[in-house]
């Protein structure tokens, strides 16, 4: 049977043309979702979404249910669901979606409301640390929980704490004042709030104006904890898409930010040749 694209090609019925305008191929199809042609790859050799044709090459083409199905998938991985899970959500019925998505939507509502408690308490605990107040234990129990924030310090240092940006890190955050903190936190809104409208925008995650703020989100790293280069300003933010506790505190100012910062960051270190050091 010859594809529509070639019933085209050669004259064929008014109905294969149309059908053969329909189809996008992988590279449009990454253009206009913003998903890599990578993912793509890998969404049609896991099965995710697979491309409803072929060229004569062999080249994947999309049909616009295709191109629905990827966009569906693109939503619920930005909601923090396995491939495994949007697999099964795609090919759900109407109930079994519902009741997944209210499922995802209380645990994201429980963790933003837990991130939400622990950013408070690391200000009320930093303003009594720059002000020379010492805490008693039933304090700091009451900013920090019996576990919670412990939790996280230690897998920072797990994760880290042999890392010589670890060490830079907290002999330079020794150093901070009130002062220094308030304007990290101004300078990161700043940042995040830049991103969201270039995002609303429209504008491309490796444009000229995103790989600008993405700089920008580096720099302020360099300067004030530890040398990030581009190379690690890339590695680090793929915990932006990957860590579900990143991808909600960038979802909370926008939807889809999360990988649009992730982006952003790996076009710009792509433009800088992924060279090490804050210079480079």
């Amino acid at each position: 049977m010859t594809p529509p694209h070639e019933r085209r090609e050669h004259g064929g019925d008014e109905d294969g043309e149309h059908r053969a305008a329909e189809l996008w191929t992988v590279g449009r199809v990454a253009e206009v979702t913003g998903v890599s042609v990578r993912a793509l790859h890998h969404y049609d050799a896991v099965g995710l979404v697979r491309p409803s044709g072929r060229t004569a090459a062999g080249y994947r083409l999309y049909a616009p249910d295709d191109v629905e199905r990827l966009q569906a998938a693109v939503v619920y991985r930005r909601l923090g669901f396995s491939l495994d899970d949007v697999s099964a959500l795609l090919d759900a019925d109407g109930e079994e979606l519902v009741d997944h998505l209210r499922r995802q939507r209380d645990a994201v509502t429980a963790r933003l409301r837990e991130d939400s408690d622990l950013l408070a308490a690391i200000e009320r605990a930093l303003e009594a640390t720059m002000t020379g107040t010492q805490l008693t234990p039933e304090e700091r129990r009451e900013l920090f929980g019996d576990s919670s924030s412990e939790d996280h310090a230690l897998e920072a240092q797990e994760r880290w704490g042999q890392t010589e940006q670890w060490a830079q890190s907290q002999q330079r955050t020794a150093q901070h004042a009130k002062a220094d903190w308030e304007q990290v936190k101004a300078e990161a809104d700043a940042i995040n709030a830049d991103f969201a409208e270039l995002l609303a925008a429209g504008e491309p995650a490796d444009g000229d104006a995103a790989t600008a703020v993405a700089e920008r989100h580096r720099l302020p790293v360099c300067e004030r904890f530890y040398e990030m280069s581009h190379a690690m300003h890339r590695s680090v933010s793929q915990l932006y898409v990957d860590d579900p506790r990143f991808t909600a505190t960038y979802e909370a100012v926008a939807v889809g930010l999360a990988q649009y910062v992730r982006d952003a960051a790996y076009a710009n270190a792509a433009r800088h040749g992924v060279t090490e050091g804050c210079s480079g």
